[in-house]
């Protein structure tokens, strides 16, 4: 079970949003490379990037800042936001990102998805972003009426490397993850989910340790972590199973 940090990007700054809206954005650090620096200090074992602006515009608008982080790191990085073509995915896998996280070209062009995860095998993942049951695209600016389910198993059997699935009625605001709909998308697909969107605190951690959760591939913290509700060490010693929760949080 993976605990994957976030990083952000807005104006290459790394930043968190309140349900997806630009306008909310709280600074947490004015240095990418640094940030990606400590959360490899801290002992976590990957790092999942967003260019929020690239997702906004189409295109890469962060793409220094990732280098930065890339160079930062020795582990293993998964970026999403503003990757709309073959050309994007080759030129970033070239540059060292380990997976291309596609999100609204998964809806665009279902195809092109297809075609990168045989050209680039294991590189792939698809980001699902939900509000209210139903796909957000373009930096979750625009619904479309497509359901989550409807939309992961269009590619089953396709290669996808893990879908990472964000309520973005619960991103930003440490409500807690929508557990119930990520397990059921976990268990409506064979590709492996990433929870994310709303983890608040060691209680979300514990339970990503529970047995109807354990087909996750993993989930994502942002603002958590940068306000200091999850320890890191205790954090990644419970979902290694070399420390016991808390007494009363399995409960």
């Amino acid at each position: 079970m993976i605990l994957f940090p976030a990083i952000d990007l807005k104006d290459g700054r790394c930043v968190r949003l309140k349900l997806g809206d630009m306008a909310t954005a709280t600074v947490y650090n004015d240095d990418p490379a640094a940030q990606a620096r400590a959360f490899e200090e801290q002992g976590f074992s990957w790092l999942h990037v967003v260019d929020l602006n690239g997702a906004f515009e189409g295109q890469s608008v962060n793409g220094t800042a990732v280098e930065t982080i890339l160079k930062a790191t020795r582990n293993p990085v998964q970026l999403g936001g503003g990757i709309r073509t073959l050309t994007h995915i080759e030129s970033w896998l070239e540059k060292g990102l380990a997976r291309v996280i596609l999100g609204t070209v998964a809806v665009r062009d279902p195809g092109l998805v297809r075609q990168a995860c045989r050209l680039f095998p294991g590189k792939v993942a698809v980001g699902i972003d939900a509000r209210g049951g139903k796909v957000a695209v373009e930096g979750w600016a625009e619904a479309s009426e497509l359901g989550v389910i409807e939309l992961a198993q269009k590619f089953e059997g396709a290669g996808v490397a893990a879908i990472i699935y964000t309520d973005i009625d619960r991103d930003g605001v440490l409500s807690g993850i929508n557990w119930g709909s990520t397990i059921e998308l976990a268990d409506a697909v064979s590709i492996p989910v990433i929870a994310s969107g709303g983890l608040a605190s060691m209680a979300d951690i514990v339970r990503m340790t529970m047995p109807d959760a354990a087909k996750l591939e993993g989930a994502i913290s942002g603002r958590a972590l940068y306000d200091g509700r999850i320890d890191p060490a205790e954090a990644l010693a419970i979902l290694r199973g070399v420390s016991k929760p808390p007494r009363g949080m399995l409960d």
